[in-house]
């Protein structure tokens, strides 16, 4: 387990979060699962307490502490992707079975955690010394829904957009 893991305050189904994350992403696993020893404002005494996984390396506790809290976009998990192939592969995965998309590459999944699916051509572009360029690509950025890396290419060429998202 990492120093510092963020914990994810679910309502009963962090284990089946957990499953679903881990089968998107690669070198991701569950890595316990604990059940509680009693009663709790949250559930019955056996019912799934935590799930302890790993995403992609990092570690994650998925606690199951019931509907009092729930999430919203002060918190993401912003996911660095190589290519377009890769924007599309996990915005497929994330949105499926009820997930929504937002703006400028965010979604929230199923279970209503936010994420941002950034390709790492959109930092690039806006660190451009090219101010100009910059300023394109995130004029371009902001009218999209998932982020299409030839489209902000385009953008900051100063040629025209031809879609926004």
């Amino acid at each position: 387990m990492d120093k510092i893991s963020p914990c994810l305050w679910f309502d009963g189904n962090a284990e089946e979060a957990a499953r679903f994350y881990t089968a998107i992403f690669p070198n991701s696993r569950i890595d316990s699962i604990d059940h509680s020893p009693g009663e709790t404002p949250s559930g019955p005494k056996g019912m799934v307490l935590s799930v302890n996984f790993t995403l992609a390396g990092q570690s994650y506790i998925g606690l199951n502490g019931g509907p009092d809290f729930t999430f919203n976009e002060a918190i993401s998990l912003s996911i660095d992707c190589e290519d377009q192939a890769e924007v599309d592969r996990y915005w497929a995965a994330l949105l499926a079975d009820g997930g929504q998309e937002s703006v400028c590459g965010w979604l929230k999944d199923r279970f209503g955690v936010s994420w941002q699916v950034v390709p790492r051509q959109l930092p690039e572009l806006l660190r451009s010394p090219d101010r100009e360029a910059a300023e394109r690509a995130l004029k371009a950025m902001l009218g999209m829904v998932k982020i299409d890396v030839a489209e902000l290419e385009r953008a900051a060429r100063g040629e025209p957009v031809a879609s926004a998202g």
